[in-house]
């Protein structure tokens, strides 16, 4: 069996070349080999290819950089996964799509389920929302995994960049009012290696296609998260010139972005976890785990 991964080159493309490897043959596509923002591109690596599965982990993820970018934004979250889904319908092939917590508002105080209202407050959640509609109206055979707060120690992210910031800066300011849960990249490679395991095991038939949370157990504020980091990294022997203690809290409002995001994101995983027979970590855990793993390829003081 051949799974396509396409955005191989990203954090959560690069653990699913990992976990996706026990489950079939692999083929790792890049954006030079599969451009989302190419329909003749995409088109041209999933019939050479024909996989059975295809996970897509490509998108645009410049949040803020999206709203000067709406139409290049669109056509890599929005048309090129509705391309993505033609070619799959086309081969009877199972689609495995991601998208994001941002396609909600954010108003809400308990977490969101995946039949809950959507209004994305930026380019990023509308073009995202975009493409979750162009997979479900054109694959039968589909998974949107929505989740929230991506991190891990291949790529760029929120963890990566409090690491070198305490370790570079004498005074660090963090966003205190937003509320979500950091995921893993690998523990959303994991979970996807979960499903298709199950999917191949079922032939697909009976397999519960549709859009489900992935998302780690628990929440916390981008202050409060980078707090634990900072604690994990001194735990770990790294210096830093801002101590975790150190951190000051503030609000949206005293750090202005040009994207909108959700003051409050978290996920209600329990469609997920029941259906898949899933448990999900505590967040806490895959952050001290690729900080740990961050830690021993920096130098000690």
């Amino acid at each position: 069996m051949r799974i396509l991964i396409t955005g191989a080159g990203g954090q959560v493309g690069y653990e699913l070349q990992r976990s996706l490897a026990v489950l079939g043959e692999v083929v790792a596509a890049d954006r030079a080999r599969c451009d989302l923002a190419d329909p003749d591109s995409i088109r041209a690596a999933m019939r050479a290819v024909q996989p059975a599965i295809v996970v897509n982990a490509a998108a645009y993820t410049a949040v803020d950089k999206a709203e000067q970018e709406p139409q290049l934004a669109a056509r890599i979250n929005g048309d090129g996964p509705g391309v993505l889904a033609g070619e799959a319908q086309a081969l009877g092939a199972l689609l495995v799509h991601y998208s994001t917590d941002y396609v909600f508002d954010g108003t809400q105080s308990a977490p969101y389920v995946e039949t809950d209202p959507t209004d994305p407050g930026s380019v990023y959640g509308r073009t995202k929302l975009a493409g979750e509609q162009a997979v479900r109206g054109g694959a039968d055979r589909h998974l949107i995994l929505r989740t929230s707060w991506v991190y891990g120690a291949y790529g760029a992210n929120f963890l990566k960049t409090m690491l070198r910031l305490m370790r570079e800066r004498e005074a660090l300011s963090v966003v205190a009012d937003q509320v979500g849960a950091p995921t893993g990249s690998a523990l959303i490679a994991d979970v996807t290696a979960h499903l298709l395991a199950q999917y191949v095991e079922r032939a697909g038939e009976g397999f519960a296609y549709g859009t489900y949370h992935l998302a780690a157990a628990g929440r916390t504020s981008w202050a409060d998260y980078a707090g634990l980091i900072g604690r994990l990294a001194r735990d770990a022997g790294i210096a830093l010139k801002v101590q975790p203690e150190a951190i000051k809290p503030i609000s949206t409002a005293e750090y202005p972005l040009p994207a909108r995001r959700p003051a409050y994101s978290c996920l209600d995983t329990s469609k997920l976890r029941e259906t898949f027979g899933l448990t999900l970590p505590p967040w806490e855990r895959g952050v001290a785990q690729v900080v740990r793993l961050l830690a021993s390829v920096m130098p000690k003081p």
